[in-house]
């Protein structure tokens, strides 16, 4: 009884873990202050997106029924299925609104991600837009380079490197993962297709914004505890 008092007492809960990774990205600091400040305090009037893909999105059919939960049970679905394929789901999270456009795509190389951007963007014609998106090589072949210079009101802002947290849609991707594609059974790749699009849309049919509430200075604080706890397991 006195160590699960002593449990309660400090809060500690030994069943949960978290995960956490370092990103060694020298330029870290600086890009978490432009990318938080666009979250914060975006310039008047602009438009701040939020793109990535979710890449290999599998339409994966249980073997058997699944069985619905009830007052006395729950949920229940065998362990074993049968793959039917997989499409890569490209999403854009205007941050202002918690609007999402999302297009699936069998592949998912430069060509697919500027028709993307091309679909996304049409959506604000004349307006001031920041994108932030990932690291990614298709997301700067010498093709977007050319589409973003003709379009000099689009400006891509890159996450740092092994840092994807910070960006939004990350939090939609897994809403739509945990609530739709994860619980789902599904035939076809189609099939998959057709929850993925009726997720986005009734997402849409009330959808909000997420509140950002971490400054860059509070991110850049705890970033420095943990690289010193790190420090500290790492000294011989």
């Amino acid at each position: 009884m006195f160590v699960a008092d002593l449990w309660r007492e400090h809060s500690l809960k030994l069943h949960r873990q978290d995960t956490f990774k370092l990103s060694r990205d020298p330029d870290f600091a600086e890009k978490v202050a432009d990318i938080v400040g666009l979250y914060l305090a975006p310039p008047a009037a602009a438009v701040v997106l939020c793109v990535d893909e979710k890449s290999g999105v599998q339409a994966l059919d249980r073997t058997q029924p699944l069985l619905p939960m009830t007052f006395d049970k729950t949920e229940k679905r065998t362990h074993d299925y049968v793959r039917h394929g997989t499409v890569n789901l490209f999403g854009a999270l205007d941050v202002a609104t918690g609007k999402v456009t999302g297009e699936c795509y069998q592949r998912r190389g430069s060509e697919e991600f500027l028709a993307f951007m091309k679909t996304v963007t049409a959506q604000y014609v004349n307006r001031e837009v920041h994108v932030v998106v990932d690291n990614l090589g298709t997301h700067f072949t010498p093709e977007v380079r050319e589409w973003l210079a003709g379009n000099p009101n689009i400006t891509f802002h890159r996450t740092p490197v092994g840092a994807s947290w910070i960006n939004q849609i990350e939090i939609w991707f897994g809403l739509i993962t945990r609530q739709a594609i994860r619980r789902g059974t599904f035939s076809s790749v189609p099939q998959l297709i057709s929850s993925i699009e009726n997720y986005i849309a009734n997402w849409n049919a009330d959808c909000k914004p997420f509140t950002w509430i971490a400054d860059a200075d509070t991110i850049l604080a705890k970033v420095r505890w943990v690289e010193s706890e790190v420090r500290k397991l790492t000294v011989h």
